[in-house]
């Protein structure tokens, strides 16, 4: 068999307003080109599921950047990070955005880059992956994971969150494909539908994926909503699609 190996190390980036901030890489060994993809953790945190996956796209070969988007919550065990950030109204999207358009720029500037770049993210990460590929043409495709509210009830239009992402879907500026569970609640499958219909009323470039017996977060190993088959599949179409859009 062919020799395999990986770098990856934690690094530091200038995210929104400059601000330095943690960020998890991982790359294949030698000089590259790589097609490079950003992650963008789930609400549970910037975990060991994210590192984990940073390097799953390694060993498929890509250079991946996985950003700490409550690096300025606090430090300490994610799950705890995590909950005091859900308990200050979670992240605002001019910082998310801030803070993935730096990663988007860190990983881009790299010499192994092959100049395009994708963004991924699951559950609020999926949210938050769809509304920055409205709001900067930085990347080259787009993956989102069950991403719940991205049709936000009325009554859900908090301060850091002022806009549902639906709402942006003119604005779309790469291929998009979604996977869902049909069992999920948030997103559900009505709100799915609604999103697909505007998509199709914009004319994007997109395709959705549905799986029944999953619900939310069915490629999560380490929980009991994980769906083998289904996850792996999930998994066939997300390396289909970033090697369509991503190769140089």
């Amino acid at each position: 068999m062919a020799y395999e190996s990986m770098i990856c190390e934690m690094i530091k980036m200038p995210g929104h307003n400059g601000d330095l901030i943690q960020a998890y890489t991982a790359r294949p060994m030698g000089p590259g080109p790589f097609p490079c993809v950003v992650l963008i953790h789930h609400l549970p945190g910037w975990d060991e599921f994210y590192r984990e996956t940073t390097r799953r796209f390694a060993h498929h070969g890509y250079a991946a950047i996985s950003h700490n988007l409550y690096e300025r919550v606090g430090e300490g065990d994610a799950a705890d990070v995590a909950a005091k950030a859900r308990a200050e109204g979670g992240v605002s999207d001019d910082q998310m955005v801030g803070d993935t358009e730096g990663a988007v720029q860190w990983i881009r500037a790299q010499h192994f880059c092959n100049g395009k770049v994708g963004v991924i993210g699951s559950c609020s990460g999926g949210r938050q992956a769809f509304l920055y590929a409205c709001k900067s043409s930085s990347v080259d495709a787009c993956v989102d994971l069950w991403g719940g509210r991205v049709v936000q009830a009325e009554d859900d239009r908090p301060e850091k969150q002022p806009v549902q992402p639906i709402d942006m879907t003119d604005d779309l500026n790469c291929p998009l494909l979604g996977i869902f569970g049909n069992d999920d609640r948030s997103p559900s499958p009505e709100e799915v539908d609604q999103h697909e219909e505007v998509l199709k009323k914009s004319g994007k470039n997109y395709e959705f994926h549905r799986y029944d017996g999953a619900g939310h977060g069915f490629f999560y190993w380490d929980r009991p909503l994980y769906r083998v088959e289904q996850a792996m599949d999930g998994w066939d179409k997300v390396w289909a699609f970033f090697g369509k859009h991503l190769s140089a």
